[in-house]
């Protein structure tokens, strides 16, 4: 994505007021109307203090930063902590030093990463940081100046595009997302909004609430099922966290099961996205599956809910592992027969389930809900060329533009991440042909995240290495959500009239587990 059309006005340098009180202020992230985040700062001439909630990851992720006069950030220091918990469970000191960034993190780790002199510490969606960027801005100078960003997720170093509309505003760009700002007389942020994602930031005087809903995975009234929260260890020592729906109803040889797994992108264990009010879709399979005596065991994310972080750098591989704990849980479990197992996986997770399955020939069965067949590379390209001609409806040099900025992130982005690296790289293809299990294959039609055609390549590849149970089903006018969705484009998913799984996509899941399972 790129930026919108504008007029470039004459830069004016506005004066740092002459005393620098401390000011409180409360940022309100929202997205489609739905509250993400609330950030709580106070600000001083050289110091600058922020208590961020995240409501979609149920984290609070305080701060303290050190300022120079010049807007650069010199010390960063960060403490995190799960839900309404005081308790730190993790956190990173990160000191400047010319055109590196030294990180200490836990567990005595150092790490010394590059970036650029006078980069500002950044966060998303935290907009006091971007406030930073933009006091580092007009220190810098100019109508349209660069700022250097170092991400403190992933240790990336991007620039901010910064032009100045006037002495009120300016559009901010970073990697190729185009953001509106409105900036006060005093040099502080007083609104933003994305409009190619509905996100808008506004900003009130003093603090305001930031409670942390807890989410609600208990079971619906008069169900045939219970829910029992579960935790976990990892072999690498990694604490997961999740929900257990079991049958009240249970054969003495226990009852089969199955695992869920995730999208790309840290999720909670019912996959809720933020933005679109009332997707859960592993809350819905859960049901569907408990109500035709199959068990389902569905995870946070590592670093969300209750799950641990983890170690810095995990790529989909460690995630698979992750699984691979959830399946070895169920099988200690007496109520659980574990020679009947299986795995949902939806978009990563879709890649994700073959990993495991190449690897445990005792698994039974997987179900891909959109995996892809193509690297990421293929499907980031396409995703960036569909938003290019479909949602912002570039042409001509801004959209070679667009797409060279992106293509030049993520490049960035994959010598920083190993995560961004490993999915770039990754041959989904050369794995489906070591699977031997049982295998279904369900894909939208309108599905313009991972494109339709996917689904039969796969079922080519699980095929040519022996595989004879492969079962494709693509089901017309379902998006990448398995909405119902004639279009499919993502940024209509809010205005979907229901945020539920198609009914036939949940029947054919159930029908085909209850058939393989049994």
């Amino acid at each position: 994505m790129t930026s919108l059309p504008y007029r470039v006005a004459a830069f004016a340098l506005l004066a740092a007021p002459a005393a620098a009180p401390a000011q409180a202020s409360t940022f309100i992230m929202r997205l489609n109307g739905d509250t993400l985040g609330i950030e709580r700062v106070t600000r001083t001439g050289q110091r600058l203090d922020g208590d961020f909630v995240d409501k979609l990851r149920g984290i609070h992720l305080r701060y303290s930063a050190n300022l120079g006069g010049d807007g650069s950030v010199s010390q960063f220091e960060s403490w995190v902590s799960r839900g309404e918990d005081t308790t730190t469970i993790s956190q990173v000191v990160m000191q400047a030093a010319g055109d590196t960034m030294v990180v200490e993190a836990g567990r005595g780790e150092t790490h010394r990463i590059a970036t650029k002199a006078g980069a500002v510490v950044y966060f998303n969606p935290s907009a006091a940081l971007l406030e930073q960027a933009l006091r580092r801005a007009r220190a810098i100078g100019g109508a349209t100046v660069d700022v250097p960003l170092f991400q403190a997720a992933g240790g990336m170093t991007a620039p901010l595009g910064v032009t100045w509309v006037g002495t009120d505003s300016a559009h901010l760009t970073l990697g190729g997302v185009t953001m509106n700002v409105a900036v006060g007389p005093d040099g502080r942020l007083t609104g933003m909004n994305v409009p190619t994602q509905n996100f808008v930031v506004s900003r009130v005087e003093g603090f305001r609430d930031a409670k942390i809903e807890k989410p609600d995975y208990t079971v619906p009234a008069g169900a045939p099922y219970t829910a029992e929260e579960v935790t976990l260890r990892t072999p690498s020592g990694i604490t997961l966290a999740g929900t257990l729906t079991l049958p009240k109803v249970r054969p003495a040889q226990g009852v089969p099961a199955v695992v869920t797994i995730t999208g790309s992108g840290t999720e909670e264990r019912d996959e809720s996205l933020p933005g679109v009010s009332g997707y859960r879709p592993f809350r819905q399979i859960a049901d569907t599956l408990a109500r035709r005596g199959i068990a389902v065991l569905r995870l946070d994310d590592r670093g969300i809910g209750g799950s641990e972080a983890g170690p810095r750098g995990a790529t989909s591989g460690d995630f698979a592992a992750d699984i691979e704990a959830g399946l070895q849980y169920l099988r200690t479990r007496h109520d659980i027969n574990g020679n009947r197992l299986a795995l949902v996986g939806h978009s990563e997770g879709g890649m994700i389930a073959p990993m495991v399955a190449a690897a445990d020939p005792k698994l039974h069965a997987i179900v891909l809900m959109a995996g892809p067949s193509h690297t990421g590379r293929a499907i980031l390209k396409y995703q960036q060329e569909y938003a290019a001609d479909s949602m912002l409806k570039l042409t001509d040099t801004r959209r070679d533009s667009a797409l060279r900025a992106m293509s030049k992130t993520l490049d960035s982005a994959a010598a920083a991440e190993p995560w961004v690296k490993f999915f770039l790289d990754y041959d989904p293809i050369a794995t489906a042909k070591r699977v031997k299990q049982s295998v279904l294959i369900l894909q939208g039609g309108t599905d313009r995240q991972v494109t339709p055609e996917q689904a039969n390549e796969l079922a080519a590849a699980f095929r040519a290495g022996g595989n004879r149970d492969v079962t494709v089903k693509i089901f017309p006018e379902t998006d990448h959500l398995f909405l119902a969705d004639p279009n499919g484009n993502p940024s209509g998913y809010p205005r979907l009239p229901s945020k539920n799984v198609r009914p036939e996509v949940l029947g054919l899941i159930a029908d085909w587990l209850a058939a393989r399972l049994r």
